[in-house]
C-alpha cells in the first residue's frame, strides 16, 4: 500500500513482453544482465517487483507501481532501456537478430490485487438509497 500527501493506492499489474520473433536469446549473461537492468529501472521509477521471471524469450513481471505512472509508460521505460543497454553491451544481438529492435511490438498486461468485482459491488450497495433500487447500476447516494 502506498500513501502520499493526498492519496492512498495499491496498483498492481502482471506484465508480459516477448523478444522479437520470440528468439531464445535471454540466456546466460544476457539473461542475467536483463534481470539486473529491469531491477535498476524499477528502483529508479519507484516500482516494486512482487515477482518476476526472465525466460529465454519473454519476461513476466508482477509489479506494484505509484499512481503517478501509467502502465504504458512503465513498459515503455522497461523495454526501451533494456533494449538499448543489451544491444550496446552484447553487440552480437543487434547484428545477428534484430537490427534496431530487441523486443517485439506490444505487451500484455492484467490488473491484479486483493479487491474483487464482487467486493466493490457489495461496498457500493451499502451506499444505495432505497428509492434507487430499480434504477439500474448507477447509484445516487
Amino acid at each position: 500500500m502506498r500513501s502520499g500527501n493526498h492519496t492512498i493506492s495499491q496498483l498492481q499489474v502482471h506484465v508480459v513482453w516477448v523478444t522479437k520473433y520470440r528468439y531464445h536469446v535471454l540466456k546466460g549473461d544476457v539473461q542475467k544482465r536483463c534481470r539486473d537492468l529491469i531491477v535498476q529501472v524499477c528502483d529508479a521509477e519507484d516500482i516494486r517487483i512482487l515477482k518476476g521471471v526472465v525466460s529465454k524469450d519473454h519476461v513476466h513481471m508482477h509489479i506494484e507501481y505509484p499512481p503517478s505512472l501509467s502502465v504504458s509508460d512503465i513498459v515503455k521505460k522497461l523495454k526501451g532501456r533494456t533494449s538499448r543497454k543489451l544491444q550496446m553491451e552484447f553487440k552480437e544481438l543487434s547484428k545477428r537478430y534484430w537490427g534496431k529492435h530487441f523486443w517485439a511490438i506490444g505487451y500484455g498486461v492484467w490488473s491484479t490485487g486483493n479487491v474483487t468485482q464482487d467486493m466493490v459491488d457489495e461496498y457500493l450497495e451499502h451506499h444505495r438509497n432505497p428509492s434507487n433500487k430499480d434504477m439500474g447500476t448507477m447509484i445516487l447516494e
